[in-house]
């Protein structure tokens, strides 16, 4: 949001948080998870409208720019609910639980997290992002407010009969959990259903959208390890390579973006998560460890001088994230256009790079919201090396050596766009997390600096 579209401030002016803070003008009367909020719903009679999200998460901001800052919006809003916002990073224990009543109610969750609740703080509807207009059968935020405001007030028993309905689910799941041992029947039961959701064209488990999972990978490599199924290695292998070639992988400055759109690992979401480097740095890390391919150790590298570059703190500890836009478009810090690529790189480097990184004058995925080629192109691998070799008649280490060169010059020119913004907090656990793909990788790969770093960055 610019300064000239800045109203009044709300509630949030007050916060540290940066998530909160870029809803601080909003035209909603935002409050922060206070029991001052949930006083005023009582003494008021209003339900709670509780959006949960962060400062990175691209469909938060859309649902902001559609809805939050829409005045006509933010009006009925302010009419029916109180309205709080909370950051999940910063909160993990709110979102947690409102996260797992979502994925029970519909199946499925995700961010913007949208609970309408009782100043109980019980829910009685949940649901992610709500487009600002009703479409395809989903209602939008301009028809949802007056039909929950009717509930509320004209039919207000049968939220008090969902409310019971959630109250009493929950209760029982409470009863109902219990700690069960790991046995050997469950150890081949997770793998089994790890190899039935494999992607044997593309690696990685399930359609789309795609996430890296790393945390499968790291169990199919200790399954291997125990078992000597050689089928999880190639699991392991098939989508490890198939991620680091993909347009999920950034081949210009390095580090996954948060998950792919498509089930080949082309188009992805564009955001890059603190937690997603640190597990694949591990995963990336194990597999050097398993196969002594350099292929992986010089992933996980990769990964790492992204992290050291760009997301560390001059006083010590890691940031969280870095936002899928930049100047209000997903992904236009990364993309190219060939007559971009062309105009910076020599004659004599250019049509090799656009031949490995498939580069096309009419770009080579579609916008998601026109489902045309806009002249865009997402930097990923897809031929096979050899046939570059043969095509050009150069040998592979000179073709590396044009690559890397290629890639430092497009790297020194996208670092002069406007970059995506930066969540610069430092949470613990996630720092925890980098500091043990760290200590990890500079254990594994004899590598003292890492083992350094991690040493001296502090943990609280």
């Amino acid at each position: 949001m610019t300064n000239d579209d800045k109203g009044t401030k709300n509630r949030l002016i007050d916060e540290k948080n940066p998530y909160l803070l870029q809803h601080a003008y909003d035209p909603v009367d935002w409050h922060p998870w206070t029991e001052e909020a949930f006083e005023k719903a009582k003494r008021e009679d209003k339900p709670i409208f509780l959006s949960i999200g962060y400062s990175t998460c691209h469909w938060c901001h859309v649902m902001a720019k559609e809805s939050f800052r829409n005045k006509d919006v933010a009006k009925m809003m302010n009419d029916t609910f109180v309205s709080i916002k909370v950051d999940r990073e910063e909160r993990p224990d709110i979102d947690s639980v409102y996260m797992d009543i979502c994925q029970k109610m519909n199946g499925s969750g995700g961010w913007p997290l949208t609970i309408i609740m009782t100043p109980e703080k019980v829910p009685f509807i949940a649901a992610t992002y709500i487009p600002l207009e009703s479409e395809f059968g989903r209602k939008g935020m301009l028809e949802i407010i007056p039909w929950i405001e009717h509930l509320w007030k004209e039919e207000h028993n049968k939220i008090v009969e969902q409310t019971e309905l959630i109250k009493t689910a929950l209760s029982e799941k409470s009863e109902s959990s219990h700690t069960e041992g790991v046995t050997e029947e469950i150890i081949h039961r997770t793998y089994t259903y790890l190899a039935n959701n494999f992607d044997n064209e593309n690696g990685g488990f399930g359609t789309s959208p795609k996430f890296p999972s790393p945390h499968n990978i790291s169990y199919l490599l200790r399954y291997w390890k125990r078992t000597g199924n050689p089928t999880a290695l190639q699991m392991v292998e098939r989508t490890l390579q198939a991620m680091r070639k993909g347009g999920i992988y950034d081949h210009i400055g390095f580090g996954f973006h948060r998950y792919s759109t498509d089930s080949s690992w082309l188009v992805p979401h564009f955001e890059k998560m603190l937690y997603d480097q640190a597990l694949l740095i591990i995963a990336y890390t194990e597999a050097y460890q398993a196969t002594y391919k350099e292929e992986y150790s010089n992933t996980a590298n990769e990964i790492i001088e992204y992290i050291l570059r760009d997301m560390t703190s001059p006083d010590g500890g890691f940031y969280c994230a870095e936002d899928a836009d930049s100047e209000g478009v997903e992904g236009r810090f990364y993309t190219w256009e060939l007559s971009e690529i062309e105009s910076i790189l020599s004659c004599e480097d250019h049509p090799i790079f656009r031949d490995v990184f498939n580069v096309l004058p009419e770009g080579n995925f579609l916008e998601k919201s026109t489902h045309q080629l806009s002249g865009k192109n997402i930097l990923h691998l897809e031929k096979d090396m050899k046939r570059i070799e043969k095509q050009y008649n150069i040998p592979r280490k000179e073709i590396d050596h044009i690559i890397e060169r290629c890639r430092k010059q497009l790297f020194s020119t996208r670092e002069k766009r406007i970059h995506p913004s930066k969540d610069d907090k430092i949470l613990t656990d996630w720092n925890g997390l980098m500091l043990a793909a760290l200590s990890i990788s500079g254990r594994v790969m004899g590598n003292k600096r890492y083992i350094d770093i991690a040493k001296k960055t502090p943990t609280c």
